[in-house]
């Protein structure tokens, strides 16, 4: 039973994750995974808490 987990930054809508967990289930259909077998979990990530290197994204956008 696979499970993707997935961190975004936060601003991401239902419906775009719906599309996304739409794709990433079909992705495994194609290897003869079972819709009903795959977890996705989203998990939103502040800015300040993502870095790229030594730098926050937050502080990129400054």
């Amino acid at each position: 039973m696979p499970a993707v987990r997935i961190s975004l930054l936060p601003g991401r809508d239902k419906e775009q994750k719906d599309k996304l967990v739409s794709a990433i289930v079909d992705a495994f259909d194609e290897i003869g995974v079972p819709a009903d077998a795959v977890t996705t979990i989203f998990e939103d990530v502040d800015a300040s808490d993502w870095y790229t290197a030594k730098q926050s994204i937050a502080d990129k956008r400054k």
